[in-house]
C-alpha cells in the first residue's frame, strides 16, 4: 500500500527481502547504508534501472560481513546518508525522478568526498526482475543467506566443538595454571581499550596475511612457554577476541602453520570472547 519504500536496515537477509518486495509489488526502493566512516546510498527497481539483485545475485559468505554492531559506525554517517535518502524520496514522489537509479553514492567521512559509480544496467536473466524470473514470491531469506536477519552482533559457528571452550573452563586453566599461551586477535584500537594483561596481541590481519614478524612473536611465546612447564608436548594455544567469532578465523589459520617451525600446537578459541568474560566472570571488564 506504499509508493516507495526506503531501506535503512543493517543486514543481508532484509536488503534481499525488501528488494524482492519492492520488484514483486512494482515499488521504487531508496536504499542506504552505513559502517564505520562510509556510506553508501542507490535507487532500486525504478524506471528500468537494476533491483539490488542485479548487482549482488549471490549473497557473500556470512562471516565476511560487518555490521554496524560488529564494526561500529560515527553517528554521523547515517545521518547524511538518511538524509539523502529523504531527498531521493521526496524527488521520486514529486515526479523529479532521482539521481541515483543508475549510480550509487558512495560517501567518505574521512576524507569528506562523494563520488558516483555507475551501475550495471538491469540484468535480463536477474532471479527476481529478468525476463525469465525463477523468483515470483518471497523467500526464506535467512536461509538463502545463511545468516539472520538482525542487526545484533552475530554469532558464527566456523568450528566443531572440540576446537572451542567456554570463558568458564578457560577460567579453570587459568586458575590452575596450565601452561598455555593465550592470543588476543581484535584489532589494536579495541586492545588498547581493555585487555587481559596476559595476553598476546597479534591482529587477525597479521595472521591472515602471515605476517612475518608477527609469526616470530608467536612462536618465541609458545617456545617460552614450552621451556616455562619443561614440557615437549603439544602447547594449548587458546584465542580471544570481542565476541568469538574472529577468534574461530585465527584458529583456522593456527591449524594450518606448519608443524617445523612451531612444534605440535592445539589451538582453541574461547567461545563468546571478551564480552562472555565480562558477563560470566569478570563484571569489572569493560564491555564496549
Amino acid at each position: 500500500q506504499y509508493d516507495i519504500v526506503a531501506d535503512c536496515s543493517d543486514n543481508v537477509p532484509t536488503r534481499y527481502l525488501v528488494s524482492d518486495a519492492c520488484v514483486l509489488a512494482g515499488k521504487p526502493l531508496v536504499s542506504g547504508s552505513a559502517l564505520r566512516l562510509e556510506g553508501q546510498l542507490a535507487v532500486y527497481n525504478y524506471r528500468g534501472g537494476p533491483c539490488y539483485r542485479c548487482l549482488f545475485p549471490v549473497p557473500p559468505p556470512p562471516d565476511t560481513v560487518t555490521s554496524c554492531a560488529d564494526g561500529g559506525v560515527l553517528g554521523v554517517v547515517p545521518g547524511i546518508i538518511g538524509c539523502m535518502q529523504a531527498l531521493e524520496v521526496l524527488k521520486i514522489a514529486s515526479g523529479m525522478g532521482s539521481s541515483f537509479h543508475q549510480y550509487m553514492l558512495m560517501f567518505d567521512a574521512l576524507e569528506g568526498r562523494f563520488r558516483n559509480i555507475k551501475l550495471r544496467p538491469k540484468k535480463a536473466d536477474c532471479a527476481v526482475c529478468g525476463d525469465s524470473p525463477s523468483v515470483t514470491c518471497l523467500q526464506d531469506y535467512e536461509a538463502f543467506c545463511g545468516s539472520s536477519a538482525t542487526d545484533k552482533c552475530r554469532a558464527l559457528q566456523l568450528l566443531p566443538g572440540e576446537d572451542r571452550i567456554s570463558v568458564r573452563q578457560y577460567k579453570e586453566l587459568l586458575d590452575g595454571r596450565v601452561p598455555h599461551v593465550l592470543l588476543d586477535v581484535r584489532p589494536q584500537v579495541e586492545v588498547d581499550i581493555c585487555r587481559l594483561e596476559h595476553a598476546l596481541h597479534i591482529p587477525l590481519s597479521k595472521l591472515q596475511e602471515k605476517h612475518e614478524e608477527s609469526l616470530l612473536h608467536l612462536q618465541q611465546r609458545i617456545n617460552e612457554e614450552k621451556r616455562r612447564a619443561d614440557d615437549q608436548t603439544a602447547l594449548p594455544v587458546y584465542v580471544v577476541c570481542k565476541l568469538g567469532n574472529d577468534s574461530q578465523k585465527a584458529v583456522k589459520i593456527l591449524q594450518e602453520l606448519p608443524a617445523k617451525e612451531f612444534g605440535s600446537v592445539i589451538a582453541k578459541d574461547i567461545k563468546g570472547g571478551l564480552m562472555a568474560w565480562a558477563t560470566k566472570i569478570d563484571s569489572t571488564f569493560p564491555q564496549y
